[in-house]
C-alpha cells in the first residue's frame, strides 16, 4: 500500500511539512495540527533546530531527512524558498505523496512545467497554495461575476501590495532563491483570481517595474504595474508593489475593482479588521479574526487527498500564474507588450473551466 492510498488508524490524512523557511509555514503548521481530518506527522527543514522548534509545540516530529518524512505521510506542504520547490516536489512525487506547494509554483516556466509533469507522471495530486480563493469577499465577487450580475466583465483593477518581505526571511530579496522581487511575489495571486473569475486565459502582458521604493533597493524590483489582456477581450491591471512601510500593521492588502457592462463592484479582501493599540514601541497592529483563508485552503487540500479527487486549485493553475510572471519580466526587458507562452498542457483547473462554461 502506497502512502497516498492510506491514512492513519483514525482515517486522518497523515501530513508533513517540507521546510519552515517560508513565512506561511508558521501559520500552516498550527492549522494542520488542529484540522480534524488531518494528522500532522512531522516537519523537515535543512536546519534541524528550526524543524524541532516548529514541531515540538504541536506534538509533531522533526525529521532528519526528506526521504524519512516522505515514507511516513500521505501528503506534504512544501514551504521552501521558491527556487527549491521543484526538487522537493519531485521527491514527493517519486514517493507517491500528494503535494500542496506554496506559490509561486516555481521560479521559471521550465521548472513549473517539470513539477506538473512529475506529479502527473507519478499519479499524485498537486495543489498550488492560492488561499485568496477562499476569502469570503472574493468568493462573493466571483459568484456575482459568474451569475452575470455585472453583465459582461470588461475590466479588473487589482492591488496586491505589501511591505518588504525581508522582514520575514532574507531569501525573499535574494533573486537566486526567490526568482525575483515584487512581480514574482505578488502577481501570481491576482493573476490566479482573475483567471478563476473570468474563466479565460491571459494572452498578452505589458509590465513596468522599478527599484525606487524601500530605500532604492537594488537587488530585486520593489515596485511594479502589470497589465493583462484576456482571450475573452477583458483587460486587467495588477499593482504588485512592496509599497507598504516596514511599520505597517500587517503584511499588506488585496483589493479588486470589477467593471462590467451592467455595473461595477469594488472588493477589499481585508477591510474588516480590528485595531489594537499597543505601547509606543509596538504601535498599531491588526489581529487576525473571522474566517481563515489559510485554514479553508488546507482543509480543501486534505479533503481532496482523503477523497482521492483533484484539488480545487491545481498545478496547472500554478503553472499558468508562472507563465504570466515570465511574460511580465519579458515585457519589462523588451519595453513593450508580449504574448504569454502557454505550456502545452491542458489549460485551467476543472473548477475554473467546467463551472464557467
Amino acid at each position: 500500500m502506497t502512502a497516498q492510498e492510506s491514512t492513519d488508524a483514525r482515517g486522518r490524512v497523515r501530513m508533513g511539512v517540507l521546510s519552515m523557511e517560508h513565512v506561511h509555514a508558521g501559520s500552516y503548521v498550527p492549522l494542520l495540527a488542529e484540522i480534524p481530518g488531518a494528522s500532522l506527522v512531522g516537519i523537515w527543514d535543512a536546519d534541524r533546530a528550526h524543524a524541532e522548534s516548529a514541531a515540538s509545540p504541536v506534538g509533531a516530529r522533526a525529521f532528519a531527512s526528506v526521504a524519512e518524512l516522505l515514507g511516513q505521510v500521505d501528503a506534504v506542504v512544501v514551504t521552501a524558498p521558491n527556487a527549491e520547490h521543484r526538487e522537493l516536489v519531485e521527491q514527493a512525487a517519486a514517493a507517491g505523496v500528494d503535494v500542496l506547494c506554496e506559490k509561486p509554483l516555481a521560479t521559471s516556466v521550465a521548472d513549473a512545467r517539470a513539477i506538473v509533469e512529475a506529479c502527473n507522471g507519478a499519479g499524485v495530486r498537486l495543489m498550488t497554495a492560492f488561499p485568496s480563493r477562499w476569502n469570503p469577499a472574493l468568493r462573493s465577487l466571483r459568484t456575482t461575476i459568474v451569475a452575470g450580475g455585472l453583465g459582461e466583465v470588461v475590466a479588473l483593477e487589482g492591488v496586491n501590495t505589501g511591505a518588504m518581505p525581508d522582514i520575514h526571511a532574507g531569501w525573499f530579496v535574494d533573486p537566486a532563491r526567490s526568482g525575483g522581487g515584487a512581480i514574482t511575489d505578488h502577481v501570481v495571486h491576482l493573476a490566479d483570481l482573475y483567471r478563476w473569475m473570468l474563466g479565460s486565459e491571459v494572452v498578452e502582458v505589458y509590465a513596468v517595474a522599478n527599484r525606487i521604493l524601500q530605500e532604492r533597493f537594488e537587488r530585486v524590483e520593489t515596485g511594479g504595474l502589470v497589465s493583462l489582456r484576456f482571450a475573452n477581450g477583458a483587460f486587467a491591471t495588477i499593482d504588485c508593489s512592496w509599497s507598504r512601510p516596514r511599520s505597517y500593521p500587517t503584511w499588506g492588502g488585496l483589493s479588486i475593482a470589477a467593471i462590467g457592462t451592467g455595473g461595477a463592484i469594488t472588493v477589499d479582501a481585508f477591510s474588516q479588521r480590528l485595531h489594537l493599540y499597543g505601547t509606543r514601541e509596538a504601535g498599531v497592529s491588526w489581529p487576525d479574526w473571522g474566517p481563515n483563508s489559510d485554514r479553508a485552503m488546507l482543509e480543501a487540500f486534505v479533503d481532496a487527498v482523503r477523497e482521492r479527487r483533484e484539488p480545487a486549485v491545481t498545478g496547472i493553475d500554478g503553472l499558468r500564474a508562472v507563465e504570466i510572471v515570465d511574460a511580465a519580466y519579458r515585457s519589462i526587458e523588451a519595453g513593450e507588450p508580449v504574448r504569454v507562452e502557454v505550456t502545452g498542457i491542458v489549460s485551467g483547473s476543472a473548477e475554473t473551466l467546467a463551472e464557467l462554461r
